[in-house]
């Protein structure tokens, strides 16, 4: 039976549809930052703060910084509840769990901050 990460579903299940949704958004949005670099007549200042000056794009840039907060935070509680466990690390692999699971939240914490000051000017 797979456990719950995030807490938004029911089971892991959830956590891996979510996975793989954040993924494919991940995808979507890189493609098209790549192809508007690539296919931009004038690639500037000027035509990248346009794009990013239309609300649609700050919308679609928040949904790509959240999908990689999610994407990171599922994937990384993954590898540190895989790799930091008593059978590998010891009777204070517990404690090495939850500090670096707490970091790993504060920095995911103030990265969705940073960047939501960066598109929004809050």
């Amino acid at each position: 039976m797979v456990t719950t990460i995030t807490s938004f579903g029911r089971s892991g299940t959830f956590d891996w549809l979510y996975q793989r949704a954040t993924a494919v958004l991940l995808a979507v949005y890189t493609f098209f930052i790549v192809g508007f670099i690539f296919l931009s007549k004038d690639f500037g200042y000027e035509s990248w703060s346009a794009l990013f000056a239309q609300r649609w794009m700050r919308v679609f840039t928040l949904l790509a910084l959240l999908s990689t907060i999610v994407h990171a935070w599922i994937g990384l509680w993954s590898v540190v509840t895989d790799y930091i466990t008593n059978r590998l690390m010891g009777p204070k692999a517990t404690v090495l769990r939850l500090v670096v699971e707490v970091l790993l939240a504060a920095v995911a914490v103030f990265y969705t901050a940073w960047g939501i000051e960066i598109l929004w000017g809050l």
